[in-house]
Formats: structure tokens, sequence, C-alpha cells
């Protein structure tokens, strides 16, 4: 399922463009607001999903008002629209897929605070905490992962949803596939002329490099000889004048051994270094080459495709459907290829989840375990029970997906004929993803174009500047759906073995196999697609307003996942590069869809910028220099940087359910976004937080994981005295509760004292008193009743605090939450 992509939309305010990072909105008839604009237009005084009003009782009035600006009906007045709220108040609650973008968030409290903003606490030495309890909400509101699905409380917008509904803008009007149109034999003949075009090209390639081959051994045979015959005259030549010393003439003969030995491992070297790079560069002229080719010849075969398709049409209905929805009109697929330009509805649009096409991917999967001889009857295969575009355009792309062509295995001579010399040009690489996407999307009639450019791909960091051929990529855009769409096929091929399920007896040898694939690349919106990849030509950004290379290497570094998962930053202004304030702090916060918060894990890593291994700084893990936090749907990482300088910040994910995560199964993490951390001053001296668990801090953890509802403390923040109590509701029976307290400085075990926990009915009660002032770390440990009693590792996810441990209780226990308390007399 998808978060909708609205194309270039407009502030209602100020007519200017609105970004995806300063967004507000769908409001009222999908209108949209820069976050700086959303304002009472009366008083001006600033506005949160929460706290703006629209005017119900004038229909044309898009506006936005405080509460004491909105426009109100006067004593008994009841208008339609107020029945529409009526309505709306009747209407079932569900307690799923609420549009919180459009229903609002509550006013979130980071408890974290933000640096520079000192309150009235005293300031820390870490910083962490040190900062007021600023209230804030996202700025930037991005349209939920469940979009257009509102419950009855959502009054708000009640007025607005029998006037307001979101479509699918693309009419999948059902086209007889190409067996009606053009025969197999005269789609099969062009092949073959094509096909012999395409052997005397490598035959040319085969011959080019056999004639570099020898000229290159020739060039070194002949200074091969000449070198030898030097060293011999020189070693002759000393020989003549030391043979009255026998121990000299032996020392020489050694030497002269030596030299051409040395002389063979140098030259050897240097005709493996020139051989290396001659035929780099005959590739590379291979693949232009044979892009061209592959160009001319899917031209070719859409000329033929579109000839036999018009005259079809000229007796015949091209589409299987006789009659269709009212008002509607079946988009016909252009003989010639439109000109670039944006699409007009979104991907989301299109199609809201990929289940649509397991019918489709399933002819895929199949047709990838088997070889066919030629592209015809391999595209005839894939595409023939398609009746749209867009399944072709499916078919083909999860076929490539599936096939795992790197994984490959390819006989020293390949005949074009053959199964596997279908594919040669991927052995050769003169053929990538993108060409052969483009060659099967033509056999399909379907409009296709590889793109080169960059690409924040393998090896890039936030902040690295692209001014070389390092980062070179190419993709698809195949036009479906009425317009353009990107395509990476290469990017969207994930092959992956299920280990849990190894083939049995009986099975067949691919039921093992999970077809993993990443649906982020096909048919991905432009205005995701260009935080990672970025056209040399400015038409194939398929934006209306395109941006520079410098705004594209200045874009936060998200991947796909960041997208899959609906998430959007909560916070304008995010570049690649986020700097931090003169104590070092810097935050980074993420906003999380409704429908995900109980099922996303995060998790980060923190280095520095230059070093992949120095994870620690004088001996203590930099990721206690981070404070993880989860109030409500935002999900904050704070950075104190220990020293100046540059780091990385590398955010991870995983969407798993409470149950999966308690199994003791080890998860893995991917990541969603990385960013560079400049420190480029430092005035005071930070310390890193208490030794706790790794992992998020508050009691966020506890409710997620084991229903334990936080009565005392809702943040991962406290201030408190000499003493503390905390007390949480259990919601299900849980057992054998546990904390430890740390410090900075002292030991674990002798402040195990100091901690007691006591459970009256469903209420739990921890009593912490401070042997001193000073910021510490509190961990709370339980089970559920019931639970087997082993460790889970990955939920602790903390050697250090196991090895400094005392006790062993707790490797029987799974870590619960963690808070950060700040202990002071004064609190």
């Amino acid at each position: 399922m998808y978060r909708p992509n609205f194309y270039e939309s407009t502030c209602l305010r100020c007519s200017e463009t609105v970004y995806q990072v300063d967004r507000v909105g769908p409001l009222k008839d999908f209108t949209f607001f820069h976050s700086g604009c959303f304002k009472c237009v009366h008083c001006g005084t600033k506005l949160t999903l929460k706290t703006y009003f629209n005017n119900q009782h004038k229909q044309d009035d898009k506006e936005v008002y405080c509460s004491s600006h909105v426009p109100k009906s006067g004593p008994g007045h009841l208008d339609q629209t107020a029945v529409g709220i009526r309505q709306a108040l009747n209407a079932p609650r569900t307690n799923k897929f609420v549009n919180e973008q459009i229903r609002g968030t509550r006013t979130e409290i980071d408890g974290v605070g933000v640096g520079g903003g000192l309150g009235s606490r005293q300031s820390t030495p870490n910083g962490f905490g040190g900062g007021g309890r600023e209230v804030s909400s996202p700025s930037q509101n991005d349209s939920d992962y469940k979009y257009g699905r509102f419950d009855a409380s959502a009054l708000h917008i009640a007025h607005a949803l029998k006037q307001t509904e979101v479509q699918k803008a693309y009419n999948k009007a059902r086209e007889k596939p190409i067996d009606f149109y053009l025969a197999r034999e005269e789609q099969a003949h062009l092949e073959m002329k094509h096909r012999k075009e395409e052997d005397d090209l490598y035959r040319k390639f085969a011959r080019k490099r056999e004639e570099e081959d020898r000229k290159i051994q020739n060039e070194f045979q002949d200074e091969w000889e000449r070198e030898l015959q030097r060293l011999t005259h020189k070693f002759e030549k000393e020989l003549a004048t030391s043979r009255r010393n026998r121990d000299e003439a032996n020392i020489l003969t050694l030497r002269h051994e030596q030299q051409k030995e040395d002389l063979e491992k140098n030259m050897t070297l240097r005709r493996s270094k020139k051989k290396e790079s001659i035929t780099r560069k005959m590739l590379e002229h291979e693949r232009y080459e044979t892009a061209a080719l592959v160009d001319r010849q899917s031209s070719e075969m859409l000329e033929l495709i579109s000839a036999r398709r018009s005259e079809y049409m000229q007796s015949e209905s091209i589409f299987l459907d006789d009659e269709f929805s009212e008002g509607a009109v079946p988009i016909e697929y252009p003989l010639n290829a439109p000109v670039p330009a944006p699409p007009a509805v979104s991907k989301f649009q299109i199609y809201t989840d990929p289940i649509e096409f397991e019918d489709v991917d399933r002819i895929a999967i199949s047709v990838a375990q088997e070889d066919q001889k030629t592209f015809t009857d391999l595209v005839r295969q894939l595409v023939g029970r398609c009746t749209t575009d867009i399944e072709k355009a499916r078919t083909i792309f999860r076929w490539i997906t599936v096939k795992n062509l790197n994984a490959m295995h390819f006989d020293d001579d390949l005949r074009g004929d053959t199964p596997m010399g279908l594919l040669r040009g991927i052995k050769y690489g003169t053929e990538s993803y993108h060409v052969l996407f483009k060659r099967l999307c033509s056999y399909a009639g379907l409009h296709c174009v590889v793109i080169k450019g960059y690409s924040k791909s393998a090896g890039y960091q936030p902040g690295v500047k692209f001014q070389d051929s390092r980062f070179r990529n190419s993709w698809n855009a195949v036009y479906v759906a009425g317009a353009w769409r990107f395509v990476q096929c290469n990017w969207g091929a994930r092959h992956l073995v299920n280990a849990k399920e190894a083939p049995k007896q009986g099975r067949g040898k691919n039921d093992s196999l999970r077809y993993e694939y990443d649906d982020h690349y096909f048919l991905t919106d432009p205005r995701e697609f260009i935080y990672e990849f970025y056209p040399l030509q400015e038409e194939w950004q398929l934006l209306k307003r395109p941006i520079t290379l410098r705004e594209f290497e200045n874009l936060p570094f998200v991947r796909s996942l960041f997208f899959r998962y609906g998430l959007h930053f909560a916070d304008e202004g995010y570049g690649a590069v986020v700097f931090t304030d003169d104590t070092g702090a810097a935050t980074v916060r993420i906003a999380m869809p409704t429908d995900m918060q109980s099922c996303l894990i995060f998790h980060y890593n923190l280095k520095f910028y230059d070093s992949d291994e120095e994870l620690s700084y004088d001996g203590v893990s930099l990721k206690r220099f981070v404070m993880q936090s989860v109030i409500g749907n935002i999900v904050a990482f704070r950075v104190h940087a220990p020293c100046s300088g540059a780091f990385l910040l590398d955010i991870f994910a995983n969407a798993v359910t409470p149950q999966e995560y308690l199994t003791g199964e080890p998860m893995k993490f991917k990541s969603v976004c990385k960013f560079k951390i400049c420190c480029e001053e430092l005035q005071t001296v930070m310390v890193p937080l208490p030794d706790c668990a790794s992992g998020e801090w508050g009691p966020t953890k506890a409710t997620r994981l084991f229903g334990l509802i936080p009565i005392t403390h809702q943040d991962p923040l406290i201030f408190a005295g000499r003493s503390l109590d905390l007390q949480f509701r259990m919601s299900r029976p849980l057992t054998d509760f546990m904390a430890t307290l740390h410090k900075n400085g002292i030991e674990e075990k002798k402040l195990a004292k100091y901690v007691t926990h006591s459970t009256l009915d469903d209420i739990v009660t921890f009593i912490i008193n401070f042997p001193e002032e000073g910021q510490y770390g509190l961990d709370i440990y339980t089970r559920e009743l019931g639970a087997p009693q082993h460790h889970h590792h990955h939920n602790n996810n903390n050697n250090n605090n196991n090895n400094n441990s005392s006790s062993g209780e707790k490797h029987l226990l799974t870590h619960c939450c963690k808070y950060l308390i700040n202990s002071s007399k004064r609190n």
C-alpha cells in the first residue's frame, strides 16, 4: 500500500509550489498549504492540524481559521453541512484506517528538547534533557499511509466527505492480447532479422577484441625482447670485468636472474593493467553500439506492432469491454512515443497494493522457471493474458527481477538460437537490465527509453558531490497509464531463499524460494524517484519544476524502505548534511503513519564520517551520544557530538508485530535514511548517556510490546529530586519485573540496592532513591506470564550491560523500556 503523492501541488495562500517536505494537506477540497502559510487567514495565528478550522457554512471558502475566527452559524441554524456532520456522527466507527493527516495528530511534547532552547531546568553535561520541554507538532504533513479512509471522528472534514472522493484516474480498459492483431510468425520473422544483425555485431566485437589482444601481446613481446637484450648485454659486460673473481661472478649471475624475474613480473602486471583498461574502454563502446542497435530494432518492432494494431482497429474494436462505466473513455495506447512530461496521477491512484498483480506476477515467476529460444516466445508467454499496458510492463519487470540474471551460468560458446544465447548480452556485459527491459517492452508494444544519470548507489554517502563518472547509472521510463513512469529493474531485484523451508522429498526444487523484490521501483513516482536518481537530461526528471544537481546532492539520503513504510520528516528543512548547534546537538525527527506505529521498530548507528571502523570515542561507543525516543507517531534521534568533526548517522527500521519481536528470532534492520552530522564548533564537553540497553528511550516500547501503560511518566526524560516513584498499569499479565540503575562512573551492582519494585493488582511501582545528584539511566525488564524463560538477545542488544551485571536474572527476561533521569535537589 502506498502513500499518495500529489504532483506539483500549489499553496492556497501564496499560490506557490508546495514541496513534499513543506506540505500541509490535503485539506478541504484537496487544498494544500506551506507550513509557513498555515495560519489563520483573519489574525495570522500559526495553526496545526489539531487547531485549524474550515468554514463549514460556505462550501467555496477553502481558507483556514483559528477557533476564535472561524465563521459560525447563528443560534438554531441547521444547514445541509450540519446535516452532513450529523450523518458522519452516526456513521460506524472504525479503529483502523484513520487518516491522521486529515484528521490531525495530537500535539506531541518532545521530552528530549531541542538544543539551544534552554528552559528553567539546569543544563546537563551531555545536553540530554538540558533543553526546555518544547511543544512541537509535525510541520510537514504528507498524506497518510491509508489515504482516503476516514472514520466518523474526523468531524472537521465531514462536510467534504460526499463532495470529495479519491478515484483512480486511470481507466484500465481491457485490451485484446497481441495475438489478435499480430501473427506470431510475422513477429518472429522480424526477430530473426534482428538476430542476424546482432550476430554480426557480436562477431565484430569478437574480432576487435582478438585484434587488440594480439596487438598487446606483440607490443609487450617486443618490449620484453628489448629489455631482456639490454639486461643480458649489461650482465655480460659486468661479467667480463670480474672473471678473476668467482664469488663476484656468482653474485652478478644471481642478480641477473633476479632482474629477469622482476622484469617479467613487472611486464606481466603492466600488460594485465593495459589489457584491463583497453577491455573496459572497448566494453563501453560495445555497450553504446548494442544500445544503439537495440534502440533501432525496438523502434522497428514497435512500428510493426503499431501498424498491425492500426489495421486491426479499422475493422474491429481493440478493447475487450463493449461497455464502459458512465462517462469513462478508454485510453488508446499512442502509436508514437510521447514527449516526456510529468504524470497527471500518482502511482497510488493506479494501484494501491501489489496484490492486484498477483495473477500476472504468478505468470512471470512461472515463465522464469523455463528458458525460451526467442524473445517472441518469451514475451508472448509473459503478456499473452495481459489486457492492459500496466500488466504488460509489470510482468516483464517481475520476470527480470525473478530471473536473477546476475547469477545465471553461461556456456563459453553461446549461439543466438539457444535458450541461454537469448541473454548472451548479459554474459558479455554489453546489455544491461535496462536495455533488456527496453527490448522486451518493444516486443510487447510498449514505448520505453533508457535514461542515464547519477544515482545514490552503493558507496554513496550524504554530502558527496557528483563530479565525475562515479555513481553513474541507468534506468528506464516506460509509457503506461497515459504517462511516462520510472522502472528500475536492477534495484527492484531481490533474490532470497527461505531458510525455514529447505526442499523436502516430493517437493519441487523451487518450492522453498521466496521471490522477493522491491515494488517501490516499479512505476515510482517522480517526486520520490528524484531522491535517488538524477537524469542528465532535465526533462526526464518528469517534474514540472526540475531541480539542479546541487539540489539533488542536498536532498536527504532516503532509501526505498522510507517510502514503503510511509515515513516522512516531521520538520522542514532537512538536507543531506545536518549541522549541530554550538553545544554539538542536532535532532532528526521522523513521522510514522498511524497504522504503522505499533509495528515499526527503529535502530541507529553513529560513526565517524571518514572511518568505517571507528565506532567509539575515548573508548565509549558513539551510540551513547544519541538519544532515540518515540512519542506518539514521531521517532526522534537527538545527536550530541562528543567532539568537533563529521559523523554519519544511519537510521534503520523493520516492521514486525510484537509477537514476532518477542520470539527471540534475530531481526534484520534495513537502512531508511542517512545523514552527515557536522559539528563545526563545540563549546561544551559532552559526556555519554548512561550505559543502558540500546534502543529507544521512554515507555512507548513497554506499551507496544507488553501492553504496559505508564501512569506517572509518559516521556523518556524525567526530572526528579532525590527519589522517584514510577507507576505502570498492566493490560495483560506480566511477571518477574526487574529494574537496573546506571550512572557513568559507578558500577551497576553498587546501584542495585537503590531500586525496588512492588506489584498490587494490575499496578506495578518502581521506587528509586538516588545516592547522589546526577544523570541516571533506568532499565526495566519483565516477561509475560507463562512465557519461556530465555534471554532475547535482539531485544536487549547491549553486550556491555550484560557483562557489567552481577546478576544473571535479567538474562531470563526481556528488556521492556528505559528512562533517562536527571536527579537534583532543585527539581
